[in-house]
């Protein structure tokens, strides 16, 4: 069994950059280690924050949330991203990240914590169960081309 490991934020670029083949495990499409850190930069800017678990110097599991407001939930804190590094895997990493989040969600004083999972993930369905999270909705969602974005983006401008 792996020994405890340390959670805290990735605050610098360096951390962000060593973060990338960690969240490649969960998001394979991920090809390029510059533009993933681009793309988490200006995610910062929108509120979104990754918490990191440690061991021995290495990243070896990841929480990206973001804390919103809406009508259905009020305040809340929404979990993008939870993954744990394959050979970390059953060592409680999971739980220890999705803890330290909703800890981060109970100090914003949020009334809610959420996060979406695939339909297709009968595993993750199950580990956010014994977590203490129920499912509630689904979420739909449709792929638009970058030329229905560009002629709403004009409509709207």
């Amino acid at each position: 069994m792996h020994s405890q490991s340390e959670i805290k934020h990735i605050e610098s670029d360096t951390d962000l950059d060593a973060s990338f083949l960690v969240m490649q495990e969960l998001r394979p499409h991920l090809n390029d280690r510059a533009a993933y850190v681009t793309q988490i930069t200006q995610q910062r800017q929108q509120g979104y924050r990754l918490l990191a678990a440690w061991h021995d110097g290495a990243i070896v599991g990841l929480a990206g949330y973001r804390l919103q407001d809406n009508l259905l939930y009020g305040r809340f804190v929404y979990v993008d991203d939870l993954v744990v590094s394959a050979s970390w895997r059953r060592a409680g990493l999971g739980a220890q990240l999705l803890q330290a989040a909703r800890q981060q969600a109970v100090a914003l004083r949020c009334a809610h914590f959420l996060l979406d999972t695939g339909l297709h993930m009968a595993l993750a369905q199950r580990f956010y169960f014994r977590q203490g999270l129920l499912a509630k909705g689904m979420h739909f969602v449709e792929a638009l081309t970058l030329k229905s974005n560009e002629a709403s983006l004009g409509e709207i401008a």
